[in-house]
Formats: C-alpha cells, structure tokens, sequence
C-alpha cells in the first residue's frame, strides 16, 4: 500500500478492460480513483457491487469512484487530479484526451495507456510537456460482463523476465514523473523507464498488428492459429511489413514475438523465416486467448485494426515500402464490419491470396 503522501488522485477516461484492470488495481493499493465511462451498466453495476479483479493474483474487488461521461458537471467540482489516463480505443483519443485534460492539475501528466500510435494525438490535446507514453508488453485483459476484468494466467510475467510497463517521455528525457508512474504500476506487474518510447511503440504497434487483426478475422484464438502454417505465415508476413516500415522510418524498434526486429523484417529469407514459424508453431499450446479486437468483433464493437494496420500502411507509403498483407487484412477487416464477410479461417488464406502468398 502507498504511504499516505505517496497516494494520489488518478483519474481515468475509459472503463473497458485496460482502464478497469489499472483503474481497479491502483484502488486497490491505496490510491484515490475516479473512473469515467460511457458504458451505463458498467458505471452502475461498479457503483453498486465494486468492481472484481481477477488474473495471477488473489482475487479483489475495488471500489473506485464511477462517474458517467455526461456527469462531467459533477465531476469538475472535485478537487483536481494528479495524473490522467487514458484508456479509450485509439480512435477516442483526441476528445477523450482533452476531456481529461481539464481534471487534471497544471503540475500533473496525462498518460496514453493504450494501442497503436496515439502519443501525438494526446500532445496535441494536452501539451506534450504534459503527456507521458505507457507501452504495455506481453499483458491481456478482457472485460466480458460488467463489473468484472480478468487477466489470464497463474504469473506474472515480471516473474518469467519480462516487464510489462515501459514508461516515456516524448522528447527522450528521463524524468522523476517516470519513476513515480512505475513505482505506481510495480503491485500489477514489473516496469522500466525508457528512452526510447517511440522504438517501443512501433514494437508494441508491430505486435499487435501481427496477431490482433489475425484473431480478428478468423475468430481464433492464438493457441489455435499457430497450429496452422498458413495461420502462422499471416502472422510473420504482418510483421515483416511491420518491422520494415518501423525501421524504415528510423525507429530504434525494440524486440517483439520474441525477437529482433531486423529479423522480422529479413522474413523473405528461407532459413529465418523458418525459425519464426517454428517459434510460432511452438505456442500452440495454452491458454486460447483472444487479443482485444478480437474481443470486438465478438462483441459487434469497432475495432482498432483501422489505427493500427492502417496507420503501418500510410507510414509504408511515406517510406516507399510495400505492405500488400497489411493492405489485404485491412479489407477483409472492412468486409467483415460491413457483414459482408464472417469471421472464420477461411479469411487466413483469403487475407494471404490477395497479398500475392
């Protein structure tokens, strides 16, 4: 628990899994959180019964503070905030980022704790001397019923070596508010300041593009599409477009799936793409977990794949590489959210013919 001059006043915008796992987590260590959503039954059952938090720990439920979106009036009357999250889908960003920005103090930061690339979107709503980038590795969250967020597995995965919150400012700098933001996620999970936000970006944007929109439109989960080649294949040829345009573009693009970005990127060659697919036919096995736009299509929602593959396609293009694959998924992505198509496997080798593979 915070000692009491170490507790403070977080707000967030956004109750979906992300903001309800963090939301609930950092109420439950102590500190003074407000939460607000759009969600109606999810702001109420909250209110009502608490909110349970599950995953690789001991079961809790917190009682954060829940306000509706429209009750902003209500919620200006409260003394102002210390920090900021957000924690909506990428394409809420811009309002959801100057909403908050208003609630919270002038000396405080407002932290981007989502997907894709929305670190300049909150700059321009907040400042970017006010706006902090959290890059979350390797963590899933799902929030299927209202009032309830779990996490899967019996680990953490700090206990496995990995750490899951990076924490950076735009302009490189390392500062205290870092240390202070990773000292407040440290009861969740392991975290590290960097220097390098926009390699671990691009790294966080590469991963997910490789696997979310996959799940996406298959309807699979990861355990069973890496028992497929062709399953598999889609994942390495998203990533190696990824990789390359990362590195194209001059990002000192961390390590992602495993391994180095070069190699991602090198995939057209036999031997290494070979490794790849064995490293990928090597998970299997476990948990069948659903990333979380494929929690979306489920649940009939927008997904983020726009913002994501999307955004990889108009960087290839500002760099003069090709990226046919992630071009491919983004229209079986349109198809289905037009119900024009169903998510189904057969969507993998659709996805894989119109790229030319």
């Amino acid at each position: 628990m915070p000692i009491e001059n170490n507790k403070k006043r977080i707000i967030f915008i956004g109750a979906g899994a992300v903001g309800s796992y963090l939301g609930g987590w950092l109420s439950h260590t102590g500190h003074d959180v407000t939460i607000v959503d759009m969600w109606n039954d999810q702001v109420e059952t909250i209110r009502q019964k608490g909110l349970r938090v599950e995953g690789p720990h001991e079961p809790f439920v917190a009682h954060p503070s829940m306000f509706h979106l429209h009750e902003n009036e209500l919620l200006a009357r409260e003394p102002r905030f210390d920090i900021g999250f957000v924690a909506v889908k990428a394409y809420d960003t811009a309002w959801a980022a100057t909403f908050i920005n208003k609630f919270v103090k002038a000396e405080g930061y407002v932290v981007s704790s989502q997907n894709t690339w929305t670190d300049p979107a909150i700059a321009a709503a907040v400042g970017v001397d006010r706006a902090v980038g959290l890059v979350m590795s390797s963590i899933s969250v799902a929030l299927w019923e209202a009032g309830k967020v779990e996490r899967p597995g019996d680990t953490r995965r700090r206990d496995h070596g990995h750490l899951v919150f990076r924490a950076g400012n735009h302009d490189g700098s390392d500062t205290p508010r870092l240390h202070e933001l990773i000292d407040i996620l440290d009861p969740i999970d392991g975290g590290k300041i960097t220097t390098n936000l926009w390699g671990e970006r691009w790294a966080k944007l590469s991963q997910n593009s490789m696997g979310n929109p996959v799940t996406a439109s298959s309807g699979m989960g990861m355990s069973d599409l890496n028992k497929h080649p062709r399953g598999r294949e889609l994942q390495i040829r998203l990533a190696q477009e990824c990789a390359a345009v990362g590195l194209a573009l001059g990002h000192d693009v961390e390590n992602f799936g495993g391994r180095a970005a070069k190699e991602w990127a090198d995939a057209a060659r036999g031997d290494v793409y070979e490794t790849l697919d064995g490293e990928l036919a090597e998970k299997s096995s476990g948990a069948n977990w659903r990333p979380s736009m494929a929690q979306d299509v489920v649940k009939g929602r927008p997904t983020e794949i726009y913002q994501m593959n999307g955004f990889v396609c108009e960087q290839g293009k500002a760099v003069g590489i090709d990226t046919p694959v992630n071009a491919a998924i983004l229209n079986v992505i349109r198809a289905i959210d037009a119900g024009e198509l169903e998510a189904k496997f057969d969507n993998v080798e659709l996805t894989l013919t119109a790229a030319g593979y």
